[in-house]
């Protein structure tokens, strides 16, 4: 197993460094840049904001040194317990933002990340939380009105998207009910929307992967072997078809997990979330370049390592498959 992620990771080094050039060049070549929005500033002032920023040097210094950045140049993850100080722990610096004069990237990316990791893992919970559940009882009791129930509830959380059903859930039981803030990240009760408008859409995929899987387990020889010793209904769900009827969900979580940060660009917008997200879609407006690579890499970090662990429960939960 060593030997397969290390094989991954390295694998992962030219992935990376595919997504950061397209990342550097492309937002360079789009017309415009981070000075243009600002108000009429002397010829003078324009050199001296580019040269304290680099952006006078050859497009093509400004990407080596920016890869230089981004080299690792020493191995402290003890640093990270006090925050998620990359440059401290490995020496990787994302340098300062354009927009955020006084801020740098590392700084952003420590002060927004854990708001939007809070919000992926909490939306994750209840994806698993309703999707489980109702993936299992459709399989269980297949053909009959719980099956048709549960299977509806997941294809309507699959049609209606977030954008939607955000602002109808605050509409419902911020406005009219009052039960929850409408916008903001203050209190346990502020999670409560935002996380399950986010863990909807992909509790109803869960909810219709482990129908697929646990049907197609239910109808092995193993299963009908186990009931026929008289084993009850529940040990033959628990014990027998559980690990083999969960392996497209493990398959698809990877993704999902990735879905869920991405996804979180929107409804930290609808409900006025401090998360990174924000802070992406914010720098993709304000033409910030160093915060927009910053935050393209740290995501396309997270889905590869998150791919990785995948992987590897999924050859653990299924013999069949070798870390090949």
């Amino acid at each position: 197993m060593l030997r397969y992620v290390l094989r991954r990771l390295l694998e992962a080094i030219p992935v990376m460094l595919v997504i950061i050039t397209g990342t550097f060049f492309m937002q360079r070549f789009v017309p415009g840049g981070p000075f243009t929005a600002e108000k009429a500033v002397t010829p003078e002032v324009q050199r001296n904001l580019e040269a304290y920023y680099h952006l006078n040097d050859p497009l093509w210094k400004q990407y080596v040194d920016y890869l230089w950045d981004l080299t690792p140049k020493r191995f402290h993850p003890l640093a990270l317990t006090d925050g998620l100080d990359l440059k401290e722990a490995f020496g990787i610096d994302f340098r300062p933002s354009f927009k955020y004069p006084n801020r740098t990237v590392n700084e952003i990316i420590a002060d927004k990340l854990p708001v939007s990791l809070e919000l992926g893992m909490i939306s994750l919970g209840v994806a698993l939380v309703i999707g489980l559940p109702l993936g299992i009882l459709a399989a269980v009791r297949r053909n009959s009105w719980i099956d048709y129930i549960c299977s509806s509830v997941a294809m309507t959380g699959i049609c209606v998207p977030t954008f939607v059903l955000g602002p109808v859930l605050v509409l419902g039981f911020a406005i009219h009910l009052g039960w929850f803030n409408a916008s903001g990240w203050y209190g346990p009760i502020d999670r409560v929307l935002p996380s399950l408008t986010l863990g909807s859409v992909y509790a109803a995929y869960i909810a219709r992967l482990t129908r697929g899987g646990f049907l197609e387990v239910l109808n092995q020889d193993f299963i009908r072997t186990a009931r026929a010793k008289g084993a009850s209904e529940s040990r033959v769900i628990f014990r027998h078809a559980l690990r083999g009827g969960l392996l497209p969900v493990v398959s698809f979580l990877g993704p999902a997990v990735a879905g869920i940060l991405t996804g979180s660009f929107v409804i930290e917008t609808i409900f006025q979330i401090p998360g990174l997200g924000r802070e992406f879609v914010n720098s993709a407006f304000n033409r910030d370049y160093t915060l927009i690579l910053g935050t393209v890499i740290l995501y396309a970090g997270f889905i590869i390592v998150l791919n990785l662990v995948v992987d590897v429960v999924q050859v653990w939960m299924n013999p069949k498959l070798k870390f090949e």
